[in-house]
């Protein structure tokens, strides 16, 4: 953690907090003061690295100082996170991974502490290398950003697309996909609202 000097454009080093694996992602909560953060030993599936701790976890923000603790255990993940965001409400964490390319859905405590994943009745069409989630801003919609692959090494290009989900009580229902062109020379990487 670090203050920041705008004035001077400069960074002083304040303290540092421990997590359970590498850093992919942190979200923030959207009333509370929480930072969820999505870790993993793993690291570029192209390069083979695919790593075996990948986790969730949440962090309380001290009001007065800004400093950071672990709030809570962390919850286990099935595979390496690539990215995650907080629903409008903060009830519900939402996970992106890219191999395989999906989303899972884990409830937050009233206390802020991650909870048990959502099992969802049925299988989120989880597109070809996820690399973003996020909830509208009505709350009731998902979108699972997945960017898909270049052409490379005679491997074809796979299609990205934005995976649309209707959303609610945690429950991911599929509802469409953005392709232009089937998905071919359409790569997103991130949206916002």
């Amino acid at each position: 953690r670090y203050t920041i000097d705008i004035d001077g454009a400069g960074l002083t080093r304040q303290d540092t907090v421990m997590l359970p694996a590498n850093v992919q992602y942190i979200w923030h909560h959207p009333s509370a003061p929480f930072l969820y953060a999505a870790t993993s030993n793993g690291g570029s599936s192209s390069l083979g690295i695919k790593g075996d701790s990948h986790f969730l976890s949440a962090l309380r923000i001290d009001p007065g100082g800004g400093g950071l603790t672990a709030h809570g255990p962390a919850a286990r993940l099935a595979s390496r996170p690539i990215h995650t965001s907080l629903d409008r409400t903060g009830a519900y964490a939402l996970v992106a991974y890219n191999n395989p390319s999906g989303v899972t859905v884990h409830r937050i405590a009233a206390d802020g502490t991650v909870g048990e994943e959502v099992k969802q009745a049925a299988a989120p069409d989880g597109g070809i290398f996820a690399h973003q989630v996020r909830t509208t801003p009505a709350n009731d919609a998902v979108i699972l950003v997945t960017r898909g692959n270049d052409a490379a090494g005679g491997k074809p290009e796979d299609p990205g697309a934005l995976k649309l989900f209707s959303f609610r009580d945690g429950q991911l229902t599929n509802r469409g996909s953005v392709a232009p062109n089937g998905g071919y020379g359409f790569g997103p990487r991130h949206l916002d609202f």
